[in-house]
Formats: structure tokens, sequence, C-alpha cells
């Protein structure tokens, strides 16, 4: 019997200069070309055929609703059945936008009548919605889509259905979902350099505890944002973001964390929308070496094909993709018992994402996805603690940063 071969130890990398006026030359670079960008002139971008929503005050999306439902009774009072006419949200009826970087719903629109069989039932959920949305905005109060759901569980059924209908009903009045006072539950978290006011209370985001702050799901009641951060690290699990909090590695390099726990959240996404338009500093993206990795990046920076009407408050152009990367793995000489084989899933999103236009525009990220497609090999964030549980905080991103190491 053949002796069993040993597994190589994983040899870790030196410990990097940890000085901050070192490690941060790079990061201020990119923060003082940032400063010199320009907004986008929207005069010069064809939005043409494009469906733009605005936000708007609560007594005009009060009045929008009371508009659909004047028309209505006139259809039935007419003897005919009443009907909404529904911007269509599917992926045919989307446009990616270069200048924009996002992507945008397209006019096309279909009929949703109490009439057809086929559509009674969701036509009337999409009343019911209309109707506590109205509830909610005239009396100026939150809820969340839990609530909306359990005020009429039998005609929902499923809380997909209204949340679907609640995202319909946004599109339908022109206004961004966040307009209908109808929030979700608490998700993200903020750790770090940035003070804000919610609500008239004022929060800092350095004495909220080893976990941080949890994003509020009302971002409209955020002010008075400031904060001496260098830069923003956006962490795509809660287990890396909890490494970095509790070594406080915001104090030692000046930032803020900030963890959408997975897949985002509506809140989140404007959360950090907010910060990089407000702050003028560099975000930084730490997320899997794997295609769904890049796939949450992709909604933080152009937006979901789901909620593709609201763009304009939900995406953050220009996060620059710092790691874990494809070319890491062989750079930092992460062991064989630390990569994963690709499943067949993982490389049919990857060859998708290949196809995508916010990655194709950019040569570097291509050149990466097709290193982890030819290697058919991933990682987590959490495979650099093979060389430690602080090699994170004390060695990679020190050095990543210090080498203005991102793309």
């Amino acid at each position: 019997m053949a002796p069993k071969k040993k597994q190589k130890k994983a040899a870790a990398p030196e410990a990097e200069i940890l000085d901050p006026e070192v490690v941060l030359k790079e990061v201020r670079r990119c923060r003082a070309l940032l400063a010199t960008q320009k907004p986008v002139d929207m005069s010069t971008v064809d939005l043409s055929g494009m469906r733009v929503v605005d936000a708007m005050p609560a007594d005009d999306v009060a009045y929008a609703i009371e508009a659909l439902f004047v028309a209505a009774a006139e259809s039935i009072m007419r003897g005919e059945s009443f009907k909404f006419d529904v911007p269509s949200r599917s992926a045919t009826n989307q446009r990616y936008v270069r200048e924009l970087d996002r992507i945008v719903l397209k006019h096309n629109a279909s009929e949703r009548s109490f009439a057809n069989v086929g559509q009674v039932r969701k036509t009337a959920i999409m009343t019911r919605v209309f109707s506590l949305v109205h509830e909610v905005v005239t009396k100026g109060i939150h809820v969340t889509k839990r609530d909306l759901f359990y005020t009429d569980v039998k005609l929902f059924k499923k809380q997909e259905e209204s949340d679907a209908v609640l995202d319909d009903a946004a599109c339908t009045i022109g206004c961004p979902r966040s307009c209908l006072n109808v929030v979700a539950a608490d998700k993200g978290l903020v750790v770090g350099r940035v003070q804000f006011d919610e609500d008239g209370d004022p929060i800092d985001c350095t004495r909220m505890g080893v976990t941080g702050k949890a994003i509020p799901a009302y971002i409209d009641k955020i002010s008075n944002i400031r904060s001496d951060a260098e830069f923003i690290l956006l962490v795509e699990k809660d287990a890396a973001y909890n490494r970095l909090a509790e070594d406080r590695f915001y104090n030692q390099f000046p930032c803020i964390l900030i963890t959408g726990k997975g897949q985002p959240d509506v809140a989140t996404r404007m959360f950090l929308s907010r910060l990089k338009a407000e702050l003028k500093i560099p975000v930084l993206a730490f997320v899997d070496s794997d295609p769904y990795g890049l796939k949450i990046l992709s909604v933080y920076m152009s937006g979901s094909k789901a909620m593709s009407y609201d763009a304009n408050s939900l995406t953050t152009p220009d996060i620059k993709w710092l790691g874990l990367r494809p070319s890491d793995l062989d750079a930092y000489n992460l062991p064989d018992q630390c990569r994963l084989p690709m499943t067949p899933k993982d490389i049919e999103m990857g060859k998708q994402l290949l196809k995508e236009d916010f990655v194709l525009k950019n040569k570097q990220w291509v050149k990466e996805l097709e290193r982890m497609l030819h290697t058919k090999q991933k990682a987590e964030i959490q495979a650099l603690s093979a060389f430690g549980f602080q090699f994170v905080t004390q060695v990679y991103l020190p050095r990543k940063l210090r080498q203005g190491d991102w793309i």
C-alpha cells in the first residue's frame, strides 16, 4: 500500500509594514482621483424609451394611488372591469447603460385586468397592496414587508407574492420602493469611522460594540453624515466582517466597514450609495473568489434585474474589486485543501458573467474570471485563515492596500 501523501503546511506570507502613512498612500491617490471625477452629464445620456423613477413625497404617492383608484371606479361605473398597466420587470425589458454603469428599465408594460381569469388574483393582490400603501403613507408611518403580508394572509398566501407586487406597485406609481414606506427587516451592518443622525439621534459607529450598528431600514431618516475615513471596505460575509470589526481594523486604517451578509438588502445598497455620494471616498470590495461573490458585487454596482426600475438610488458605480481574487490563490500560495472545486452550477454562472456588460467593460475582471474558469477552483474569504485567524487584518489587507492591488 502506497504511503499517504502528506499535505503541505500553509506557509504564511511575511507580515506587512503597518504604518498607516505607508499603507494608505495608494488609497489616498485613488481618493484624489475620485475627487476630480465629474458627475455624469445626464443630458448626454440617451434614456429615450427608458423608465426612470424619482423620489416622491408621501402626498404625491397617495395622490398617485388615488388617481389609479378613481380610474378603476370610473371603469366599473361604465360597466367595464378595471385594470392596471404594470411595467414589465423582465430581463427582456432591461438595458445596461454604460455611461451610468447600471441596469435601467425600458417602457414596455403589460395589462393586469380583473376581468381576466388568469390575472384576477394578482390584480386583487395589487389592489390590496395599493390600499395598504395608501394607508401607510397618509399616516406617515413605516411598516415591514412582513407586516404587509400578515394583513391579508389568505389573499397573499406567500410573502414572495406580496413582495413582488410591492415592487410592481412602486414601478407603476413611478417612485422608488422606499417611498412606499414599506421596508425589509434590518440585515446589513456598519462599523467604523462614520457618524450620522438617525431621526435626530446622533449615532457614532465607532461606539456601537464589536459588531457595529444595524443599517436602518429607514434610510430617509439618516442625515448629517460625517466621517474621517479614507475608504469604505465592503465585505461580502458577516464572518469576515466580524473578524475585521473585532480587530478594530478601522482604527488602524481609518475606514468604514459594511456588510450585507451575502446578497444585500435594499437598505444596505441605499446606505452604501449615499456614503459614496456624500463622502466621496473609494469603495473597496472584499468578496469570495467565486462567481457568486462577483454576482453580489454586481448587484451593489449595477443593480439587480428585479429592481432595475430603482437603480438610481440603489447602485454604487466604480467599486474596486480588492479581493479575494482568483489570482490571489497562487499569489498567496493558498494550500490545496483550502481551494474548492467549482460545481457545474458555478461554471455556468461564471460563463454567464462573462457575457455581462458590467464585466466586459473591465478587461482585468474578464481576465480574473477566465482564470477561475480555467483552473475550476474557487475559495472563500475564510480560506485565508489557513495562515492564521488574524492574517486578513495583519497581512492580507494591509499588503493589498499598500500595493494598490485592486481592479
